[in-house]
């Protein structure tokens, strides 16, 4: 029987790790985390008992080095490893080094992870088990018939070797791109194809199994709002699944399970059809990042149950608890969801979502800490939980738009709009949400809009508050008063991430400052400014971090760069210029592109990988490539020049 444990080496990093210690310390258990050199002020480095270097940067230098892990362990003096999710989670080889130094193993049998580790020979198991799935097409025989097609990789998932073949004239280079991609991400360039199936639902179940027979299938998951193949809002119950269909999806996770001798925490997910039919997608052999909605419902704690059944236990009854309400969970990133979703980088100067009965917070960052190139984007994870569907997206709407988040662009104004979009409201559910409405939801303000324009007047007169004010304590004056008219204040802001330019103005008089478009101060501070407008009194917090001035009021939150008052006109770049818009690696440059090549509008040139993700430089227009800075390999910081295109009608500039 498995001893104790007593010490716990969380084989990962930020969100998760800090997430795993959270329950160790609950249960008494000592916690050792690993840190690559980019890691070494993270939180989840702070937050454990003991810490152990992994020498580099790069993750194939550090967390997936499972051989350094395990030496940490033993030199930490820990019992057991967890591997939380990503990296070396499903990895059978580093399962079986874990427990072949004598370390018990917070995860399912090698032989499970073995099984499961292939989605080919995983979907033959499940087969023979009984559980429904779409039948694989052979790429070397599709037709017409078979088309669209999905095209996936063997062994992994995240969307990297993912594409959508619409064309059969297409799949050919989709096959050789989706396989390099695989192989890049995974090591190995396996990749099937088969049936995509339009508007489908992703849905999962959570399993919990012991290693004594005992298999718990703790209800379903909606993950259907994606980005790239990536979960972007979970919730549990899957909304709209009527009884039949959810036993049955039960019982064919429960199916999958015990077709490979599972044991611990695992996901069996689905593909639900316009129909309704379900089909099997793959058996994630670890704990899934959208567990948080599972646990709210259930009241249940999955690492505990995790640690328990690791230590040789069983689960604590035949049937999981009764759930209850109603969760949804949405991932905070650092990313321009309008900007084909890049990643940002950079200082997190706050990251506050307020406290309140059902809400969670889930992160690996705090205010202060800096968001590196290295690493996945994601920021938090905010959980709601509420008697009723409609209750938890009420109350996750209110606290992603009451969070105050100063640093780097993220998703949050996507993640509010899309919680209050119709077809997310009447749970009208599938993987083309945003295929379908992300233009929509990433439009700008109009000029004309309200919330924009008082922000950025309230960051003017708190800006003017702070120069007035002087070190001491007393009232603010905004500028000197004369008996005569004066000429109007104004400071220009540049609104973020859309560009848009606002340009308020004030004039100061004898009882303060006057808006020009007649709004009434009631009072400014450096930090805080009161308006009323239309008889509606309004507050705005303001901080200021460099040149960028974060404004959060109950409308919403708006980021502002403060401007020269007049441009410099040598602060332009090369037409045709192609820049990095991130720090990244140059993974790929499209085959024969040379300084000469004619190149046509919008086709991809570069591809550039940055925190997990794959991103294509396009041309900007038809023309020739008349420079190439790039190449397989290259290391990039933003704004890099890349490649020059010019227009067919221009000449090459020497």
């Amino acid at each position: 029987m498995p001893a104790t444990i007593r010490s716990l080496l969380v084989a990962n990093r930020g969100e998760i790790a800090c997430r795993i210690f959270r329950t160790c310390r609950a249960l008494g258990i000592a916690t050792v985390a690993v840190y690559s050199d980019a890691d070494a002020g993270a939180l989840h480095v702070r937050e454990a008992d003991t810490a152990v270097r992994l020498p580099g940067a790069a993750p194939a230098d550090t967390y997936l080095r499972g051989d350094l892990v395990v030496r940490a362990a033993l030199a930490a003096g820990a019992d057991a490893v967890h591997p939380g999710y990503g990296f070396l989670s499903e990895n059978a080889g580093f399962a079986r080094a874990v427990q072949d130094a004598g370390l018990a193993w917070v995860g399912p049998p090698v032989k499970a992870i073995e099984l499961m580790a292939s989605k080919t020979r995983a979907k033959e198991l499940m087969a023979a088990a009984g559980v429904p799935l779409l039948a694989p097409v052979d790429p070397e025989r599709a037709t017409a018939d078979d088309l669209p097609l999905l095209l996936k990789a063997a062994a992994g998932g995240g969307g990297r070797g993912m594409r959508i073949v619409r064309e059969l004239a297409d799949l050919p280079a989709e096959l050789t791109a989706a396989a390099a991609e695989a192989a890049a991400a995974f090591g190995d360039g396996e990749v099937f194809a088969e049936p995509y199936v339009e508007r489908g639902r992703h849905v999962e179940v959570q399993v919990m199994a012991d290693g004594h027979g005992g298999v718990w299938a703790l209800g379903t998951r909606d993950c259907s709002l994606q980005r790239r193949h990536q979960k972007v809002v979970e919730e549990a119950p899957a909304p709209g699944l009527d009884d039949a269909l959810r036993t049955r999806l039960h019982d064919a996770a429960v199916a999958a399970a015990q077709a490979v001798g599972y044991r611990g925490a695992g996901t069996v997910e689905f593909l639900l059809a316009a129909d309704g039919r379900p089909y099997f997608l793959e058996m994630n052999t670890r704990l899934q990042v959208e567990h948080p909605v599972t646990e709210a419902v259930f009241g249940l704690d999955l690492v505990a149950l995790q640690l328990r059944i690791a230590e040789g236990e069983p689960l604590p009854d035949t049937a999981p608890p009764a759930p209850h309400g109603h969760a949804v969970e949405a991932r905070l990133y650092a990313e321009d969801p309008a900007r084909d979703w890049q990643p940002q980088t950079g200082a997190l100067h706050t990251l506050h979502v307020p406290e309140a009965p059902g809400l969670r917070l889930d992160t690996g960052y705090t205010g202060g800490d800096t968001i590196g190139v290295h690493y996945d984007p994601m920021l938090a994870k905010v959980i709601a939980h509420a008697p009723t569907r409609t209750e938890a997206v009420r109350l996750l709407t209110r606290a992603l738009e009451d969070a105050r988040i100063h640093g780097p662009v993220t998703n949050r104004e996507l993640l509010v709009r899309s919680l209050r979009h119709p077809d997310f409201l009447a749970a009208r559910l599938d993987t083309g949400f945003y295929d379908r409405h992300l233009d929509a939801l990433t439009q700008a303000p109009a000029p004309d809009e309200a919330g924009p324009r008082l922000a950025a007047l309230a960051a003017a007169l708190a800006d003017a508050a702070a120069r007035q004010h002087g070190p001491g304590p007393g009232p603010v004056r905004l500028g000197a008063w004369r008996n005569i008219s004066s000429q109007p204040r104004t400071k220009r802001y540049r609104a973020e991430p859309d560009g848009t330019e606002h340009e308020p103005a004030y004039r100061t008089t004898r009882t303060g400052p006057v808006p020009e478009t007649g709004e009434r101060v009631i009072a400014a501070g450096p930090d805080r400014v009161t308006l009323e407008t239309g008889g509606i009194t309004r507050h705005f917090d303001i901080a200021v971090h460099g040149d960028k001035t974060y404004v959060d009021t109950a409308g919403g939150s708006y980021t502002f760069t403060a401007l020269p008052r007049f441009t410099d006109p040598t602060d332009r770049t090369e037409p045709g210029s192609l820049l990095a818009p991130m720090p990244g690696t140059v993974v790929r440059v499209a085959e024969g592109l040379t300084a000469g090549t004619a190149v046509a509008a919008g086709a991809p040139l570069i591809w550039l990988e940055a925190m997990k993700m794959e991103h294509r430089i396009l041309a900007p227009a038809s023309g020739t490539l008349t420079a190439l800075h790039a190449a397989p390999g290259l290391q990039v910081e933003v704004g890099a020049l890349l490649a020059v295109v010019q227009d067919v009608q221009e000449e090459p500039k020497q």
